[in-house]
């Protein structure tokens, strides 16, 4: 039996873990390919095409930084902001998945999360 490895992903890996949400669709940001509901950026690819932004909460980056740090990383450029930077060689598909929603549930329009969660 052949089972999916738990770390390691590529950018299409989470582009299709993110277009399942509702209303997510492919775009572009900063010229890099980016997962955007209702014209917001949930997340995008950065330069290097290793690394990839997620919007999170402080409180939720902050754990993830301390709990993952081969994974999780900010720089200067992003530590005002909900965003963390999760290197693609080290994620977990699990909690990718577990961020891309909560990053979709927070910028989505709230019609569109009341009609998923009702048929989820």
């Amino acid at each position: 039996m052949h089972t999916e490895p738990t770390r390691g992903m590529t950018w299409a890996d989470v582009a299709a873990l993110g277009e399942r949400l509702p209303g997510v669709v492919p775009s572009t940001s900063y010229g890099t390919a980016a997962l955007k509901v209702a014209g917001k950026v949930i997340a995008r690819l950065t330069e290097d095409g290793e690394t990839i932004v997620l919007r999170a909460p402080l409180v939720t980056r902050d754990h993830l930084l301390a709990t993952a740090p081969d994974a999780y990383f900010v720089t200067d450029h992003y530590r005002d902001y909900p965003l963390v930077l999760l290197r693609l060689a080290n994620a977990d598909r699990a909690q990718v998945t577990e961020l891309l929603e909560s990053a979709w549930r927070a910028l989505a329009p709230k019609r569109l999360v009341a009609e998923h969660d009702t048929t989820a």
